[in-house]
């Protein structure tokens, strides 16, 4: 089957009130228009409903990627940053929106950046900016942003990407950790709470996802040094004089 027929009905079964996660025509238009399968390698699975795991990420559902792209509006003209640009499929879809040359992505991981530029390029949005960088710091030579739409858990909007907002601007994101929202922050409060959601947690320097053994995040180092400092030593044990135990 053709790949615009698949497109066309993952869409339809998108709108349908069985999930009803697209709700706008431009979302609806966007998604018809992006060759999804340019993102995933196997052409009619890249149509269906479920993620997928490419190097050790989560290429979202479509039916997720749609919930998120809802949230964030987006608007031609709007200049749009993506955090956790992954394979670049939610980028390409944004880039129908506004425009491609109003998308900036970032992502911690430099394997899945080189492999979003390669997937945009084929599917035809090269004019997007696919860097480098450590999310949670945003991307500050390009703001002030309308949008940003962290596809990452976090426990907190982190302050760098509300800073990097428009007055009027709006940062959509996964907030929490076992327990998550997707949430719409604006004026640097949470304006709307969108429902549950399970995302990866946001990614720090050291926890990159293509490693061959990840490495110790500094979460962990730091639960470590805490342990770490918490253990007694040995003058401080409570021994038991075995003599007096007779």
């Amino acid at each position: 089957m053709e790949p615009a027929v698949l497109r066309d009905d993952m869409v339809d079964s998108l709108e349908h009130e069985s999930k009803g996660c697209v709700h706008s025509d431009a979302v609806s238009v966007a998604m018809r228009a992006v060759p999804r399968h340019a993102f995933v390698e196997d052409d009619r699975a890249a149509y269906a409903d479920r993620p997928f795991e490419r190097f050790g990420t989560r290429v979202l559902a479509p039916s997720t990627a749609a919930r998120l792209l809802e949230a964030l509006a987006p608007e031609a003209g709007d200049n749009v940053l993506i955090v956790g640009a992954g394979v670049g499929y939610t980028a390409a879809v944004v880039a129908e929106i506004v425009g491609e040359c109003n998308v900036q992505a970032i992502d911690i991981t430099r394997r899945l950046v080189y492999d979003a530029r390669e997937n945009l390029a084929e599917a035809g949005y090269e004019g997007v900016l696919v860097d480098r960088r450590d999310g949670v710091n945003g991307l500050p030579e390009y703001a002030p942003y309308d949008r940003i739409l962290l596809e990452a858990a976090a426990i907190d909007p982190p302050q760098a990407l509300v800073d990097q907002l428009a007055e009027d601007g709006r940062l959509v994101m996964p907030l929490g950790a076992s327990d998550q929202a997707l949430v719409t922050v604006e004026g640097g409060e949470i304006a709307d709470r969108l429902g549950g959601v399970a995302f990866q947690p946001m990614l720090v320097e050291g926890e990159q996802a293509d490693t061959v053994e990840r490495n110790r995040t500094r979460r962990e180092d730091r639960e470590h040094a805490r342990r770490d400092a918490e253990r007694r030593r040995g003058w401080q044990q409570d021994w038991i004089d075995w003599d007096d135990q007779v």
